[in-house]
């Protein structure tokens, strides 16, 4: 008999990769099913806790909104004060650290992503600006404290924008070098063919390119810096009276809420929420605002 005869039983060569491809497919599929409802599950916990959160959050802070909220600088207990003082506070030292750092941090994530690939200097500065943005906040109030308010004599302003400056320095650093990055390198060919200087390529092509990701980190940035308490509470300390001079302590959101949320007042405690209310859709309004001006890359 001829060797190619199949013994009884056997499966053909074709017909067996047919059958593998089939098994491999389906668990291909259950895996992918599996993963999905994982995805799917955790998403939607993670959006129940946040609807909680923002339920309770509106739920609380409402009952407290008032004209007099936004008129009315902290009083004490009973004497149906509000926040005027710690919203000046907040919207100063929130502008000036936002306004300090994020030109700091554009030029520096503009310096690791075009000038310093490679080079050890720049993997210095990539580190320690990791650092930073990893670091607690309440050790960055810590160093300005040391370098800014001991020397002086006295907690100011000043110092409350230093240490939110430096809260914003490493998220612009990162977001900026991360979104340079992403630009093609044949855009940067083609401004360079055309004889524009390195320095003008960066300007004219790459931030136009990279501005809704850098402008993003922005975002995140003041995202942050609007709700810290801790490096406040070492710089700035708070004021119950209204001031708005940076030379003496300045009132904020954060350090109020900390402060009121603490108390046994009722209406200290309603307060409080109502300060966590205007963050929260002070934060949402300037993203609202700043996707509307940046609409379809414009």
């Amino acid at each position: 008999m001829s060797a190619s005869v199949m013994t009884s039983g056997s499966v053909p060569g074709p017909a067996k990769d047919v059958a593998g491809s089939v098994s491999l497919g389906r668990r291909r599929h259950r895996t992918n099913t599996i993963v999905k409802a994982l995805c799917v599950g955790a998403t939607a916990l993670g959006l129940v806790f946040l609807a909680s959160i923002l339920y309770t959050l509106l739920l609380r802070g409402f009952l407290g909104l008032s004209l007099t909220v936004f008129t009315t600088s902290t009083l004490p207990p009973g004497s149906h004060g509000g926040l005027l003082n710690a919203i000046v506070g907040s919207l100063i030292q929130t502008t000036i650290g936002t306004a300090v750092g994020t030109p700091i941090g554009l030029m520096v994530g503009t310096y690791l992503s075009e000038y310093a690939q490679g080079s050890k200097l720049g993997d210095a500065v990539r580190f320690v600006s990791d650092v930073l943005l990893s670091a607690p906040s309440i050790l960055i109030g810590l160093f300005v404290y040391a370098i800014a308010v001991a020397p002086f004599g006295g907690f100011t302003g000043i110092a409350g924008c230093i240490a939110l400056a430096v809260i914003v320095i490493p998220i612009v650093v990162r977001t900026t070098e991360d979104m340079l990055r992403l630009i093609p390198v044949a855009l940067r060919e083609a401004a360079v063919a055309l004889g524009a200087p390195k320095w003008k390529m960066i300007v004219l092509v790459c931030y136009p390119a990279a501005k809704q990701g850098i402008v993003t980190g922005v975002l995140l940035a003041v995202a942050r810096v609007a709700g810290e308490t801790a490096p406040l509470l070492f710089t700035s300390l708070g004021n119950l009276n209204w001031s708005t001079s940076l030379a003496k302590p300045m009132a904020s959101l954060p350090v109020t809420i900390y402060q009121y949320a603490g108390s046994a007042f009722e209406d200290w405690v309603q307060l409080a929420w109502v300060g966590a209310l205007l963050i929260t859709f002070g934060v949402l309004a300037i993203n609202i605002v700043a996707r509307y001006v940046l609409r379809d890359g414009k």
